[in-house]
């Protein structure tokens, strides 16, 4: 009896909290709405993205490249981060020595512990004259990427990790017991068995490479351009309403609420892919 009254309050607890949790995603997609409403009223979504350029000061307020430099810089960074996460985490869990394996995840995490200025700082002092000597300026989309896959690598190594180390003792034991090589254990075996648990550590990354801003902004040269090459010089959504916001009144305020509401549309995307995976259980 007293384990059931444990149960339910339990789960009243959760519930409430996540009922609590989806009343906030609902108040901030309000409140984004609500601040973007003046600009709302009388201009048409559409000019968004077919305006000439992005001048709210002129009443022009295309969207377009710097939507597209949130994606390619997001798309790239998880082409780049994905693979080498993953090789990390197999790397740590069933390659190194133990004790090399601790010292490792704790130099992981340390990394993901690094504050984005102090990446960003160091992409502009490093990346920035590397690449400037191979195509000027130097500030560009791929500053950006490398700036990114650099910040959501530990996100994925340590998420792969955990999805591999809830694999069951058993499954690798049986594995071993047939005589399947390494390879085979990992590719066969752990990696299906944790294939939810890599596809959240991606989207996780995916949505902290979405957000990004100051590192992001110190990086890739801030200008309101579409990309055509990954060494143009870029402006993300979130660097505009960073630079921009301190400054802005009337409907150019406005306008940068309707930048964040792309973002959270970008992020809504991100979770309806997650929902879209088959969720097959491999073990009980």
């Amino acid at each position: 009896m007293f384990l059931l009254r444990t149960d339910r309050q339990l789960a009243f607890l959760l519930g409430s909290c996540a009922l609590l949790s989806a009343a906030i995603v609902l108040l901030i997609l309000l409140f984004l709405v609500k601040e973007s409403w003046p600009v709302l009223q009388h201009v048409a979504l559409m000019r968004f993205v077919t305006d000439a350029s992005w001048h709210p000061v002129q009443g022009l307020y295309k969207l377009t490249p710097m939507l597209s430099a949130t994606l390619y810089s997001t798309l790239g960074a998880i082409l780049l981060a994905t693979p080498l996460g993953i090789a990390s985490a197999l790397f740590s869990r069933y390659y190194a020595p133990p004790f090399l394996a601790g010292c490792y995840r704790r130099l992981v995490e340390l990394l993901a512990g690094v504050p984005s200025v102090v990446y960003g700082f160091w992409g502009l002092t490093t990346l920035v004259p590397l690449i400037g000597r191979l195509h000027p300026p130097g500030v560009s989309l791929l500053t950006g990427i490398l700036v990114l896959t650099l910040m959501i690598l530990p996100t994925v190594a340590l998420t792969v990790d955990a999805a591999l180390a809830a694999v069951p003792v058993a499954y690798v034991r049986s594995a071993a017991a047939l005589g399947l090589s390494r390879w085979s254990l990992i590719s066969g075996v752990a990696l299906p068995a944790a294939r939810s648990g890599i596809t959240a550590g991606i989207l996780l990354a995916a949505g902290r490479a979405i957000g990004e801003t100051m590192a992001v902004l110190m990086v890739a040269g801030n200008v309101v351009e579409q990309p055509h090459s990954i060494f143009d010089s870029v402006r993300t959504l979130t660097a505009n309403i960073a630079l921009e916001v301190a400054y802005a009144t009337g409907d150019h305020r406005a306008a940068l609420f309707v930048s964040g509401i792309a973002l959270m549309t970008l992020v809504l995307v991100l979770v309806g892919i997650a929902e879209c995976f088959p969720r097959k259980r491999y073990y009980d």
